[in-house]
């Protein structure tokens, strides 16, 4: 296993590089390895891994000293992985991805939407292990001090036994926003099945000019399942969902074949 002088950490997120969570996940990656940072300029949550295609970009650096550099950058989480990987370490090894520490939870079906989870899930794409770390509480002035234990140890088990677990490798990590002695310890477990229900309040400007603002709920699916990460989380756990990109349906192929005379 490398030392701590020889690792690199990459971090990013989607609430922007001046949210709190940005600078406690700094404060843990650095604790593992020299970091280097790209996050976006504003907040970028819900883009899940948009890219940006049809206007500039623009990077700037905000910190840079003995084993730390950070920038904003003005595009999506996944731009920021892409400019860090592709351009800005094209000729470094990075060992590691952190992206968080999300204001909010990434858990069930919002791993399909966050942008923490985007980032995390193109930084897997690079041969090194990522892990989305997410707090459930959307406060700018969140307690991060569980999330920041929590990922320590998580990130120390990857590092040091991660391999065997084989690439790409994607966690989806979340913290419950409950008093650290009263988190009740960590729970591998699976994405709970439920669905957003979406409302579009109509409000009209000062001009009467109609807009509209999203809110919803969630439903879970099966909230009496004990293996999921929804559970997990309400129970007291932090969970860790391992995450894969295949998303064919193999459990229909068969049928659909039949149903559709294919091979």
């Amino acid at each position: 296993m490398k030392s701590k002088k020889d690792r690199l950490i990459f971090v990013t997120n989607d609430d922007g590089f001046s949210a709190a969570g940005f600078e406690a996940a700094i404060e843990v990656a650095r604790e593992f390895g020299r970091v280097f940072a790209v996050a976006p300029a504003t907040v970028q949550s819900g883009r899940s891994q948009a890219i940006t295609m049809y206007e500039p970009l623009f990077l700037d650096m905000k910190r840079c000293e003995e084993g730390i550099e950070v920038y904003a950058f003005s595009g999506t989480p996944t731009d920021c992985v892409k400019v860090a990987f592709d351009n800005l370490l094209k000729d470094e090894k990075v060992d590691l991805v952190i992206s968080g520490i999300n204001h909010g939870s990434n858990s069930a079906i919002n791993v399909l939407y966050s942008g923490t989870m985007g980032a995390a899930i193109e930084g897997s794409f690079y041969g090194c292990p990522a892990i989305g770390l997410s707090l459930t509480d959307h406060a700018a002035d969140a307690d991060f001090t569980a999330a920041k234990k929590y990922a320590r140890e998580i990130i120390a088990s990857v590092l040091e036994g991660g391999s065997e677990l084989g690439r790409p490798l994607c966690l989806n990590v979340n913290v419950p926003n409950i008093a650290l002695e009263e988190i009740r310890g960590v729970r591998v477990c699976r994405q709970c099945r439920g669905i957003w229900t979406e409302e579009f309040f109509r409000h009209e400007d000062p001009r009467g000019k109609p807009y509209f603002w999203l809110t919803g709920s969630y439903t879970n699916y099966e909230p009496e399942s004990d293996d999921t990460d929804e559970w997990a989380l309400a129970h007291g756990y932090v969970s860790v969902v391992p995450v894969q990109v295949d998303m064919t349906s193999y459990a229909q192929l068969t049928g659909l074949k039949s149903l559709l005379g294919g091979e």
